[in-house]
């Protein structure tokens, strides 16, 4: 990009419910170095929209005639997951930046083939991981970062507050398909929360799960997960997700050896020891040994910026060379975790990760073959993420 450009000329490829609110973000000036040039969608209605809502920008029946067109500097995909990977690559060879919706894509070598692409064009490639702007998830990882609460020993996340009916699946014939979402809650609702998991914690190196399809709608993808996490220090985790619990609950819990911290409800609470856990372990004459913690919540900025966040900090490393709020690698990552899960509970075996890439292809391939669509009550709600 010139050094010049005081802006970054943006096309989104994809305006159902994400695309349709970069556009909103971007036009209502939350996102001031960004330009939106272009948007494209194969539906007929949200081209429509696009052309009344998005003045001064070129609207595309498909993305690759976006990218095509040299009308912009990057490119926003917010397409189905199927479609990330060829789009990404067919933008980053042409020149063109890329900001991707999560995940990265349903395979992890297909997210590998992204990287690859965008090192040999020597573009950017970047992932909408918009939780990491999130004040609360910032401030852990600054106290985990500054060694204060010493090294992980366990991490439990309980992440079922997503809870979704029937009627919310039947809203597209794409939805909660193999064929064509390529996963349930881990796919869809989950990214964020995994990547969140590494992000805070490190990448696990084994996990043995359960995922239950169909479990609470009449589905063909996973609607309920259980796993359990090993790390190489030892340190050990459990994570669990589902779309059918009313009311639902969202509980971090990462215990360290000086302490422990609680994030839910949009706060994180803090027990810290005087000591590490180790040492009174090995020290105390004690053998039923409690001490008094001290107990806080932790302060933070407050602020949690989102998509806007993550979008402006593109603009920034493309305009600066700032760091943007996740790399390539943390899609790759996240999608690594995901494919782990998803194979040790299709064949009940602990994977270590990441697990081979043929061995996963092979059973995604077994249920796409299986997989049927459903009816659509209303095509209007067909979209690619929520």
């Amino acid at each position: 990009m010139s050094e010049a450009r005081k802006q970054v000329r943006l096309g989104i490829i994809g305006i159902g419910n994400m695309g349709s609110e970069h556009c909103r973000l971007i036009l209502g000036g939350k996102c001031p170095e960004i330009e939106l040039t272009a948007a494209a969608d194969l539906r007929p209605e949200r081209r429509e929209w696009a052309e009344k809502a998005l003045p001064g920008a070129r609207v595309f029946c498909d993305g690759r005639e976006l990218i095509a067109s040299g009308c912009c500097d990057a490119v926003l995909i917010a397409a189905p997951h199927y479609q990330h990977e060829p789009l990404a690559v067919a933008a980053l060879e042409a020149g063109m930046h890329v900001l991707c919706e999560k995940p990265a894509s349903v395979r992890a070598d297909s997210a590998e083939k992204m990287i690859r692409a965008a090192e040999k064009a020597g573009k950017t490639l970047t992932f909408m991981f918009n939780q990491r702007t999130n004040c609360v998830y910032r401030r852990m990882k600054e106290m985990l970062e500054s060694g204060e609460m010493g090294a992980v020993k366990r991490v439990i996340w309980i992440i079922t507050d997503w809870y979704r009916t029937q009627r919310y699946y039947d809203s597209g014939s794409w939805r909660a398909t193999w064929a064509g979402e390529g996963g349930g809650v881990l796919l869809n609702q989950c990214p964020h929360q995994l990547d969140l998991l590494i992000w805070l914690c490190g990448m696990p190196c084994a996990v043995t799960a359960r995922c239950l399809e169909g479990k609470w709608h009449r589905i063909e993808v996973e609607d309920d997960v259980s796993a359990l996490l090993e790390f190489p220090n030892g340190a050990t985790g459990t994570f669990v997700a589902s779309t059918g619990d009313l009311p639902g609950t969202n509980r971090l819990e990462i215990s360290c050896e000086k302490g422990k911290m609680v994030c839910e409800d949009g706060r994180v609470k803090i027990w810290k020891l005087d000591r590490s856990e180790r040492e009174i372990c090995f020290e105390s004459d004690d053998p039923w040994y409690r001490g008094e913690p001290e107990v806080s919540v932790a302060e933070t900025d407050g602020k949690n910026p989102q998509h806007a966040g993550v979008i402006n900090a593109f603009a920034a490393h493309l305009l600066r060379g700032e760091k943007p709020v996740a790399g390539a690698e943390d899609g790759l990552r996240e999608l690594q975790l995901s494919n782990a899960i998803h194979l040790s509970g299709w064949t009940g075996q602990r994977m270590e990760i990441p697990v081979p890439p043929e061995v996963f292809d092979r059973e995604l391939a077994k249920r796409i073959a299986g997989s049927k669509k459903r009816p659509v009550w209303d095509v209007t709600y067909e979209t690619n993420h929520g």
